[in-house]
């Protein structure tokens, strides 16, 4: 009986290594599971960040076309400003050399028309003179009052003489002459219409050739007080060619 006890104990623990072998079998399927398992999300994983990193270059490619166009639309439009600059110089080059020979031509014309050529900052002597008259006789009033518009006249052409001020007004700034010691005294000394005179010169001489500050052949409309347009004198010029034209023809 001991070799059949012997027997079946040597079965049983037989059948136990044959239990823990399973149970060691079962433990390393679900271990390689696990890891196959992981394996597989790794490769998505690193499929979907190659995806990404591809959408990416494709965004930057496109991103780096879109500057390329954006540099060639800028240098088309830059040779494009700069060629309608030239043309605009050009033109207005041309419009310039038109409104001189206007100048020219209708300075020749002794007439006291609405339209005509004024020397802009030249000084009136009308109100000099009229003041000497009033302290002296004929011939040395007429002297004294060119010295003093001679003496205007070079503080006038005096680019250091800038008697004005910025203001605001509606919003929008500009100059305006102040009296200043200069002028204050010429108001004083001379009177109003001297005063009036040399302000009105240095207003024209401010507006039109305010860097060089001398007196200028410019188109005037002496009927409105301003400067002509060069549409303005070629009209003026026209009539006066046509009635020349219909007294010629009246004549003959």
């Amino acid at each position: 009986r001991r070799p059949q006890i012997w027997a079946f104990k040597v079965l049983g623990i037989c059948l136990k290594m044959t239990d823990h072998s399973n149970e060691g079998a079962v433990t390393v399927n679900k271990e390689s599971k696990a890891s196959v398992n992981l394996q597989m999300e790794n490769e998505e994983q690193k499929e979907q960040l190659l995806a990404k990193i591809m959408e990416l270059e494709k965004q930057l490619d496109k991103k780096h076309k879109l500057e390329l166009d954006m540099e060639q639309s800028l240098k088309e439009y830059g040779d494009l400003v700069q060629m309608l600059i030239i043309k605009e110089h050009r033109s207005n080059e041309e419009l310039l050399e038109i409104r001189k020979e206007l100048i020219n031509g209708i300075k020749e014309l002794s007439t006291h028309a609405d339209i005509g050529v004024k020397r802009v900052g030249e000084l009136d002597t009308r109100p000099f003179l009229e003041a000497m008259m009033l302290r002296y006789k004929d011939e040395e009033a007429g002297e004294k009052a060119a010295e003093l518009c001679s003496l205007w006249q070079g503080y006038l052409s005096n680019p250091g003489w800038h008697p004005f001020r910025i203001v605001t007004v509606e919003g929008k700034s500009m100059e305006v002459i102040y009296e200043d010691e200069k002028l204050k005294g010429l108001k004083n000394d001379i009177g109003e219409g001297a005063y009036k005179a040399v302000v009105e010169a240095l207003k024209e001489m401010n507006e039109y050739n305010p860097i060089a500050r001398c007196v200028i052949p410019e188109l005037w409309n002496y009927k409105q007080g301003r400067s002509a347009t060069s549409l303005e004198g070629v009209r003026f010029l026209l009539k006066q060619w046509r009635n020349e034209r219909a007294a010629n023809f009246m004549v003959v």
